[in-house]
């Protein structure tokens, strides 16, 4: 079992940055791949990026490509999330999740994913 918990969202004017966290429980961390999402209300949950366990491959959605980067320290069982260049459409709650299955690619369907946090809210003022 992990356990995932994310922190640094808060409230910050357009083309401004935030850093997020996603500190993980478990000695099983550095095999896991791990995702990043966001739900907007009254959408669905919405594929971020996601970084393989050695952080040897890092794939984001088209809306975050260029802004959003993401990184992993596996000695410090932490995933990060850094978003630059921030827009109000970028508001939602942002969640990690942790993909178990050492499959060799990224996995971008939020049932591909075994564990999750709880959700940071960011909310982007324009």
């Amino acid at each position: 079992q992990v356990q995932l918990v994310e922190s640094g969202g808060g409230l910050v004017q357009a083309g401004g940055s935030l850093r997020l966290s996603c500190a993980a429980s478990g000695r099983t961390f550095s095999t896991y791949a791990m995702g990043w999402f966001r739900q907007a209300p009254g959408k669905e949950r919405e594929f971020v990026g996601a970084i393989t366990w050695s952080g040897g491959s890092i794939y984001y959605a088209d809306s975050v490509k260029g802004r959003f980067t993401i990184s992993r320290d596996n000695a410090k069982n932490t995933v990060y999330l850094q978003m630059n260049r921030l827009k109000p459409e970028d508001t939602a709650v942002y969640y990690c999740a942790a993909d178990r299955i050492i499959r060799g690619v990224i996995v971008v369907r939020p049932q591909d994913y075994d564990y999750w946090g709880q959700g940071t809210q960011v909310t982007v003022s324009s």
